[in-house]
C-alpha cells in the first residue's frame, strides 16, 4: 500500500514538477516537500488540501493507502 508521501511524490512526478517547483507553488521550502515525500513529516489538513489543488488530484486519491 502506498503511503501519503509516496502518493505526493507520484502526483508531483506525474505533473513533471521538481520538489523545488512544487515547494514554490505551495510557498514552503523544498526541504519540507522532501520530508513529506519521505514520510519524515506529515502535512496538516490545510496543506493536504493545497497539495491536492496544486497537483490537480482529488484529496481522497492523495490520502488513499
Amino acid at each position: 500500500m502506498p503511503t501519503l508521501g509516496q502518493n505526493i511524490k507520484k502526483a508531483r512526478e506525474d505533473q513533471n514538477l521538481t520538489q523545488e517547483e512544487l515547494a514554490l507553488k505551495l510557498r514552503i521550502g523544498a526541504a519540507r516537500v522532501a520530508k513529506y515525500e519521505s514520510g519524515e513529516q506529515t502535512p496538516d489538513n490545510n496543506m493536504i488540501l493545497l497539495i491536492s489543488t496544486v497537483l490537480d488530484i482529488p484529496t481522497s486519491e492523495l490520502l488513499q493507502q
